[in-house]
């Protein structure tokens, strides 16, 4: 359960990216709500997931979510650069985050 909740909040922090990305385009309440609650919930579960899950696992599983979420949505949504050296420190993100789970 804690797993998914981690999950969720990666996913949320991804989300909340985005909200900061839609309020330096274009600053109102929608955006900055967003961007907030999104934020928010996205501390609560990683708070929530932390209870069980090893601080470091947890803290690499969350932000590592949220640079690889990021990356990709900007790559589809902001039409970011798609270079071959971007995906592989992109896999090399997601790698070191396993490497941790597998050895902690």
């Amino acid at each position: 359960m804690e797993w998914l909740l981690l999950i969720a909040a990666g996913l949320l922090e991804v989300i909340g990216v985005i909200g900061i990305k839609r309020v330096a385009e274009r600053n109102n309440f929608t955006n900055n709500l967003l961007m907030v609650i999104s934020f928010l919930a996205s501390f609560l579960l990683l708070a929530e997931a932390m209870k069980t899950i090893p601080l470091a696992t947890a803290y690499a599983v969350w932000t590592g979510i949220g640079t690889v979420g990021a990356a990709i949505v900007g790559m589809i949504c902001f039409h970011e650069s798609k270079s071959w050296i971007r995906m592989i420190t992109m896999l090399g993100i997601i790698l070191s985050i396993v490497g941790l789970k597998v050895v902690g």
